[in-house]
């Protein structure tokens, strides 16, 4: 088993290896460990490996080529894609997907990622054109998030969306400015089931894009910075969503 194969890939560090194994959700072909004296993440890796059947394989240092320098990694298939009609019912009411509209950059989908999965959502959505692929890149710096976010894509975003409405979504499109204050929202718009929509570092949403949005919500800037990174305005974004979501459904 190689990583030149063009169907696998090679997920590098102790967080996208545990995460994928933990989830299952990838063809899991084989973990390589760099030999030599073995920390305990790495031998709980290893051991964790072998519960699940996966062959590992022991690399004498010389001939370890991992840039930059690292202990393991899992040789394994790509993250299988969802319908949306399955995307949709993901999760356990009320569900927050996250649509994104032009993210190319992986370190920046990966970041979201991370951010979408610690905030609860039930999945991405992105399109076919203008984003991202799911590789190696992305997992790592979701820190392995990825292996358990549910992802459809899709030729139209908008279509998309528009279909998603029809199933009892709300969605709310993040824009820099012209739109509503996101900490001032009302308690009716913040509960069930929701999108959030961001767009491209630069950009932002395209026209299209934004007529399909219910509501533009803003964050509030305090100080002199204009504007936050896309993967920052994820996070401002889906943990105040998610909390006043909560807040808006108790008793």
């Amino acid at each position: 088993m190689t990583g030149s194969d063009p169907g696998i890939q090679r997920l590098r560090g102790i967080h996208p290896v545990l995460e994928a194994l933990r989830a299952g959700r990838r063809a899991l072909h084989q973990v390589r460990v760099r030999e030599g004296a073995r920390p305990r993440p790495i031998a709980e890796l290893v051991e964790l490996a072998g519960q699940l059947g996966v062959p590992v394989e022991e690399v004498e240092a010389g001939k370890w080529h991992e840039e930059p320098p690292g202990q393991i990694e899992l040789l394994a298939g790509a993250l299988p894609e969802v319908s949306l009609e399955d995307l949709a019912r993901a999760g356990e009411a009320p569900r927050t997907l996250v649509a994104l509209d032009g993210v190319e950059d992986p370190q920046n989908l990966g970041a979201i990622a991370r951010v979408a999965e610690a905030a609860g959502a039930s999945g991405l959505l992105l399109t076919r054109r203008r984003s991202a692929p799911l590789s190696a890149s992305v997992s790592r710096a979701s820190a392995g998030a990825i292996e358990w976010l549910p992802v459809a894509r899709v030729t139209n975003l908008v279509r998309a969306l528009k279909q998603l409405k029809t199933m009892g979504f709300w969605v709310f499109g993040s824009t820099p400015e012209g739109g509503d204050d996101l900490f001032s929202l009302p308690d009716r718009i913040v509960r069930g089931d929701r999108i959030v929509v961001l767009g491209g570092e630069g950009p932002g949403l395209r026209p299209g894009t934004l007529r399909a949005v219910d509501h533009r919500v803003v964050i509030p800037m305090a100080g002199r910075v204009a504007s936050l990174n896309v993967g920052a305005a994820a996070a401002v974004t889906l943990f105040e969503l998610t909390r006043r979501g909560r807040l808006a459904s108790s008793p």
